[in-house]
């Protein structure tokens, strides 16, 4: 009588993932940098400007979705408006209150490096907002940008509508007549005016509300808007000079990953760039992520050891040069 023994195997290792954007937050449960399984929920419905108020959120998000055995597992989270390593810090202590296993907290635009396997490199946002961060030899987080659609953000869907509106305007003051992205702007709003159209720009309630529109800009580009054409040339090229400042101050600038909602479906974007930086840092290579930068998060919280400090592991490449 043969008799087949039944061996249990071990359940995959389990990591939590999360991308907290300045709009949405992206959950994912994968093993290394595959995901299971994931879940979106709006930024504005959890989190404030508190940090024990957000912990607080970040752990009824995940008990709800995965239940309480996760807050052992090892999580890594990208955080929007994490800015210095003070804060990532400060974030990271709060939610240790809640979670048990290992844990590591990041600016969200770290997760773009992370995803495509790199241990240092410079990441690139150009979505809602835009900044470019990366960490210096002591691991002290760097940033350039990212100081809202009021001051900057430029290269940002909100900071494409502020330029191209005051190239509009300029271009009126001066006498001329409204052009594709002029009209383009004035049936967006609503409005008929430039008097109107500062208005409805000045007044808006939010960088998302603003940067909804910043597809106008790219159509009337291809319309043969010389103004538009202009404006995201500019875009691009304060993108780089990000780049730029934070080689200045020390950041590896060999690889340069950029991501973000704008930049990843707008090829002009792209292309302006891309040019601006060979010409900056001829010898970097730039990346365009391909990936959900969640999946950063996640090769974060493979790379954490059972006492919570990150794993040495070689640089990695991937993404579309």
């Amino acid at each position: 009588m043969t008799k087949t023994m039944t061996v249990a195997q071990p359940d995959p290792p389990r990591t939590i993932g999360i991308d907290v954007g300045g709009t949405k937050t992206h959950l994912a449960l994968g093993a290394g940098n595959i995901l299971r399984s994931e879940r979106y929920v709006d930024t504005t419905s959890w989190r404030t400007h508190s940090f024990p108020h957000n912990a607080r959120g970040v752990h009824r998000l995940v008990v709800e979705w995965l239940g309480s055995d996760a807050l052992a597992w090892p999580m890594a989270v990208g955080a929007h408006g994490c800015d210095t390593t003070a804060q990532c810090d400060a974030f990271a202590a709060e939610l240790r209150r809640y979670f048990t296993g290992p844990l590591r907290v990041v600016n969200d635009a770290e997760l773009v490096t992370a995803a495509t396997g790199l241990t240092e490199g410079i990441g690139v946002i150009a979505g809602t907002g835009a900044i470019a961060v990366a960490r210096d030899a002591r691991g002290e987080l760097l940033t350039a940008g990212g100081w809202g659609w009021i001051l900057g953000d430029e290269g940002s869907s909100a900071g494409l509508i502020r330029e191209a509106t005051r190239a509009v305007l300029t271009e009126l003051d001066l006498g001329g007549a409204l052009d594709p992205l002029g009209r383009r702007l004035m049936a967006a709003f609503g409005v008929t005016e430039g008097a109107e159209l500062a208005l409805a720009v000045s007044t808006a309630d939010s960088a998302a509300s603003l940067g909804s529109h910043a597809e106008q800009v790219f159509l009337a580009a291809d319309e043969g808007s010389a103004l538009a054409a202009g404006v995201v040339t500019q875009a691009g090229q304060q993108l780089a000079l990000l780049v730029d400042r934070l080689a200045g101050r020390g950041a590896a600038a060999a690889q340069i990953v950029a991501g973000g909602t704008v930049i990843l479906v707008q090829p002009r974007l792209r292309r302006a760039f891309l040019d601006a930086v060979r010409e900056h840092q001829p010898s970097s290579v730039l990346q365009f992520l391909d990936r959900p930068p969640v999946l950063g998060a996640l090769e974060l919280a493979s790379r954490l050891g059972r006492d919570g400090t990150e794993a040495a592991e070689p640089a990695g490449t991937g993404g579309i040069r």
